[in-house]
């Protein structure tokens, strides 16, 4: 009895081992079998490719228009009748830049001067002309879309550096981009970092030469992949650049700067290309009292690659009013272009 019981016993381990080895023993295709060979052969066709690494986006592209001088308000000392504060009463905000509004609405930003004072401030600065206006008329910017303007220029504190912060606030409430003096901004448009920098020039000429470069550095560190410079110079009504406008202009660009164009002449000058880039030295009066007609919105457009180019709007100026030139009015402005130009030729094509 006791031999059959042993034996039983021995059959049973023999049999329960069996079945564990049949139950845990690797199969000869299963799935969780590893072909290491295979492996290493994927891996060495792999490694016959090249490496693939992101390339700049060519079929993005940004346009950028900048236009001269506009003065949003009146002095008070001048004709209330022919100001530019009787033609907002009578016809409201979008009538000053209707025109133009549609190239505005199209381009991806607007920049303008902004030569005046949003403020109520009674006291005036010293000067035979005053420049202000009310809040309000911030919406000659805002309904013709216009993005961002800048502010240094010789009437920005026409009130007193508190009419100058005033007029910050008024464009921040209304969503307006400003800069210019000390100020500088870096505007990001389809992944295209912009950096926008504006000089007042009329005073300290070459002696702003440290600011420049300080302004472009900063907009540059803070990853501006384009860089405008804007200036507040020359002498008004004179067609030429003077020697501090060139100097300037061309540090600008020495400096990393992508275009250089500026106002306060009230007239078109030329334009200069230095080092492949472009110095538009003044863009003249766009939204102004007086009757030097010729203007012209400048535009620049810049592809994923961070390459520009510029082109030029005919347009006039007549008292508060901007219309686009019909086809004598674009023959002679491109005549006028290339007269006081350097280097460089344009044309309606």
């Amino acid at each position: 009895a006791i031999f059959i019981a042993c034996v039983t016993i021995a059959i049973a381990i023999f049999l329960v081992g069996l079945l564990i080895y049949t139950v845990l023993r690797p199969e000869e295709n299963s799935a969780s079998t590893i072909d290491t060979d295979k492996v290493y052969d994927d891996l060495s066709e792999q490694a016959k490719e090249p490496l693939k690494l992101p390339t700049p986006n060519a079929e993005i592209s940004i346009t950028i228009s900048v236009v001269g001088d506009c003065t949003l308000g009146t002095d008070e000392n001048f004709n209330y009748a022919r100001s530019l504060n009787a033609y907002y009463e009578k016809n409201g905000p979008a009538y000053f830049l209707k025109n133009v509004k549609s190239i505005f609405e199209a381009d991806d930003l607007t920049i303008a001067n902004l030569e005046g004072t949003f403020t109520d401030l009674k006291t005036r600065a010293d000067k035979t002309y005053a420049f202000k206006g009310p809040a309000e008329f911030v919406k000659i910017l805002t309904s013709s879309s216009v993005e961002a303007v800048t502010l240094a220029n010789n009437h920005s504190r026409d009130y007193g550096m508190q009419s100058l912060t005033d007029t910050r606030n008024t464009l921040d409430s209304a969503g307006v981009i400003h800069f210019g003096y000390h100020v500088t901004k870096v505007v990001e448009v389809k992944g295209i970092k912009v950096g926008l920098v504006g000089i007042y020039e009329l005073i300290d000429h070459t002696g702003r030469a440290q600011q420049v470069k300080d302004n472009i550095a900063k907009v540059k560190s803070e990853g501006a992949d384009i860089v405008i410079v804007i200036f507040h110079w020359g002498i008004e009504r004179d067609a030429a650049p003077n020697s501090h406008q060139t100097m300037l202009g061309r540090l600008a660009i020495d400096e990393g700067a992508d275009l250089v164009c500026g106002h306060h002449p009230h007239v078109l000058q030329g334009i200069e290309t230095y080092k492949g880039k472009n110095i538009v030295y003044s863009l003249g009066n766009f939204l102004f009292s007086n009757y030097y007609s010729r203007t012209t919105v400048l535009t620049l457009t810049i592809d994923g690659n961070n390459q520009c180019s510029i082109d030029f709007l005919p347009c006039g100026s007549q008292t508060y009013y901007t219309y686009n030139c019909d086809e004598a009015g674009i023959q002679e402005f491109y005549s006028f272009l290339n007269d006081v130009s350097f280097d460089c030729t344009f044309s309606e094509s």
